[in-house]
This record gives structure tokens, C-alpha cells and sequence, in this order.
């Protein structure tokens, strides 16, 4: 009988999480369809939920603990997976070729100036290290949507934007794995070694990405949507899996995976994966809120302020450098506003940096208040920037 009723506890404590899990499900889900309405992007709404209902709130997500942190990871590694589908390496070479001079306006005027600031706070240059990639790396998950959502997604304008941002997230391949070494402590030697290893991975990648196109055709059939969908999103998987044995970036082990697939085989692998994308990307935002009070981001909003303030600025130099010869005199205001938000991409560079002793206890509530400050503006300002003929 004692085996029956534990049985029967069991069986209760699993419906409660399964109940607790999909009434988050469907509370975000409603979320989404009210930011479509008012046309500003979700993810503010997906990490106020995640305060609302995380640490010392009155509602606290505890049974589902376990499967959210699993879906952030996942989540985490669809974002730079869907990423790397979106490129190839001829379209990388096009972007880097057109717009040389971009990649240093945007690591000058946006990765600097975090890192002065994090070297004034007395936070060393590891602080340096970690807050300068945070106020860098703009959202391409959130410019990509607000580019759609607008109309923007086919033009001129937004091939500009896209070549800042591929510039910013190919540097993740060398830069997070430098970061997830320093920040363990594994020494200069291990450090090399791991940011060869990544720049080697990336190399590879990218020639692949060139020349292995009718190869990954001959072995990834489109016209099997099921199987597509599983071989992919199961070597991404694989790929983060392994790569964290070996103390690479999970995130960027995605990207690779990503990158390699071009052509037709990407397109479809996107269509497939979008749905799972838009799920897990909700879980990951809303995951990260989960670990944060309220008192924390109280603690840390005037220096998120400035940091919003500065990082706004540093992307709307980038927007009018990048857009200053179009005709429209909206179109720099556009691209710095698609280009302001920050994403998903700070989120896992603070998570990396929560142990550290020194900043480790404000950055996650810092890049939480940052990012919800930029993708606000960003979603506002776009509704002030548009163009004679849309008004």
C-alpha cells in the first residue's frame, strides 16, 4: 500500500507541473499575441514575466524549475542555430567586403565604452572583458523580427543592418569561448588553445559553407520535413553537448552547425525550426527574469540607465554610419533603432559571468534592466523613425 500513495504523490506532483508549465506556456503565448497588437517586441513582456514570477514574488515558479532551465539551454542553442541557417559563407564575405569599415565603427562605439565603464566601477578587465561584450552585441533574434514586422526585411536597408550584425556575432566564435576560459581560471595557455580551436572551427565552417553545399544535399533530403527537422536540430544538440565537454561554447558549437547548412537544405531547416525557435526563445527570456529580484534591478537601475544611454547612442552612430547615403533621411534613424536592442546574446554572456566574485552579483540584474531599457526603446523609437510615404 506505502508503494501505491507514493505512486499516487508522484503522479500528483507531475500534473501539478505539467499544469504549471502550461499555464506559463499560455501566459506568454497571450503576451505575444498583445505585443503583435501594439507592435512592440515580446521579449520585454517575456522577462517582466520571468521577474513577476521568480524569486520572492507571490507566485513563484518552483515544480517546473528543472524543464525551464533545460528549455533555456535548448532555447539558447535554437537562437544561434537559427542564426547561423540565415547565413552562408558567400553571403558573409558579400556583407564584409561591402561594409569593411562598419565592424570597427560598432566595436568602438558600443563595446568601448562598456568597458571604460566597467573599468571605472573598479571591476578589472575581466569586468572590462564581460561588460564591453554585453553594451556590444545588438539582438539579431529581435532586429530580425522588428525588420519583419515593419516591412523592412527585403530592402537595402535591412542587408545594411544584417552586415553589422553578422560582423557582431561572428565574433562571439572566438570571443566566448575566451571569455567562458578566463572566467574559469584555466590559464593563458588554455585560453590560446581554446580560441585557436574556436577560430579553426569557424574556418571550417565557413569553407564548408563555400564549397559542401551539394554535399549536405546529397545527405540532407528537403523533401523529408520529419527527418530534416530531427537530424538537424539533433546536431546542433550533439555539437553543444560536445562542445561543453570540452569547454567550448555551446551556443556557438549552434552557430557553426548552422552555418555549415546553405541553400535550399537551409530554407527548409528554418521553416521546420522556427516554431521550436520562437517556443524555447520564450523559455530562455523567461528563464532568466526567474533568477532576479525586483530589489536587485532597483539596485542597479541608474547604472543600466547610463549604460542604455551610452549603448543607444554608440548604435545610432552605427545606424547613420551605415545608412548616411540613402536618400530617405529616416533610414540611419531606422537602422540604429534596429540595431539598438539587446538580446539574447548579453543574456548568455552574463550568465557566464554570475560566479564571478567582483560583479557576478549585479550583472545578471544589470543585463536583465539593459536589455528590457534597449528592446523597449528600440520598439518605440521605430514608431517616430519611418519615412514621409508610411505616414
Amino acid at each position: 500500500m506505502g508503494g501505491l500513495f507514493t505512486a499516487i504523490a508522484t503522479t500528483a506532483d507531475q500534473s501539478l507541473t505539467l499544469f504549471e508549465i502550461g499555464l506559463t506556456l499560455l501566459v506568454l503565448g497571450i503576451l505575444a499575441f498583445g505585443a503583435v497588437k501594439i507592435k512592440i517586441s515580446v521579449v520585454p513582456f517575456y522577462l517582466i514575466t520571468g521577474l513577476a514570477l521568480g524569486q520572492g514574488s507571490i507566485v513563484p515558479l518552483t515544480l517546473s524549475e528543472d524543464f525551464l532551465n533545460t528549455g533555456a539551454q535548448i532555447g539558447a542553442i535554437l537562437l544561434l542555430l537559427m542564426l547561423g541557417l540565415e547565413y552562408s559563407g558567400a553571403e558573409l564575405a558579400e556583407a564584409f567586403n561591402t561594409k569593411k569599415s562598419v565592424g570597427a565603427i560598432d566595436f568602438f562605439s558600443n563595446a568601448v565604452p562598456g568597458a571604460l565603464i566597467a573599468l571605472i566601477l573598479g571591476w578589472g578587465w575581466i569586468g572590462a572583458l564581460v561588460l564591453g561584450g554585453i553594451t556590444y552585441v545588438s539582438s539579431s533574434g529581435i532586429a530580425a523580427q522588428m525588420m519583419k514586422e515593419t516591412g523592412w526585411q527585403r530592402s537595402l536597408l535591412s542587408k545594411r543592418v544584417a552586415s553589422v550584425l553578422v560582423a557582431e556575432d561572428l565574433s562571439l566564435a572566438p570571443y566566448l569561448p575566451l571569455l567562458t576560459s578566463i572566467l574559469a581560471g584555466l590559464g593563458a595557455i588554455a585560453g590560446f588553445l581554446s580560441v585557436a580551436v574556436a577560430l579553426l572551427m569557424t574556418g571550417l565552417a565557413l569553407v564548408f559553407s563555400f564549397k559542401g553545399q551539394r554535399a549536405v544535399s546529397r545527405v540532407l533530403n528537403k523533401d523529408a520535413p520529419g527527418g530534416l527537422l530531427l537530424t538537424v536540430f539533433g546536431a546542433a544538440l550533439v555539437a553543444a553537448g560536445l562542445a561543453e565537454l570540452v569547454g567550448f561554447s555551446s551556443a556557438v558549437a549552434a552557430f557553426l552547425v548552422g552555418l555549415v547548412l546553405t541553400g535550399e537544405v537551409a530554407h527548409a531547416a528554418r521553416l521546420r525550426l522556427s516554431p521550436l525557435r520562437d517556443l524555447f526563445a520564450a523559455i530562455f527570456f523567461l528563464f532568466f527574469g526567474l533568477s532576479i529580484q525586483v530589489t536587485e534591478v532597483i539596485a542597479v537601475l541608474p547604472l543600466a540607465l547610463l549604460l542604455a544611454v551610452v549603448g543607444i547612442a554608440g548604435k545610432m552612430f552605427t545606424g547613420w554610419w551605415v545608412a548616411r547615403d540613402m536618400t530617405d533621411d529616416m533610414s540611419w534613424k531606422r537602422a540604429g533603432a534596429f540595431l539598438i536592442p539587446r538580446g539574447e546574446f548579453s543574456i548568455v554572456i552574463a550568465a557566464l559571468a554570475a560566479g564571478s566574485v567582483t560583479f557576478g552579483g549585479q550583472i545578471q540584474a544589470l543585463t536583465w534592466t539593459y536589455v528590457l531599457i534597449t528592446s523597449l526603446t528600440a520598439s518605440i523609437a521605430l514608431r517616430f523613425f519611418r519615412s514621409k510615404f508610411e505616414r
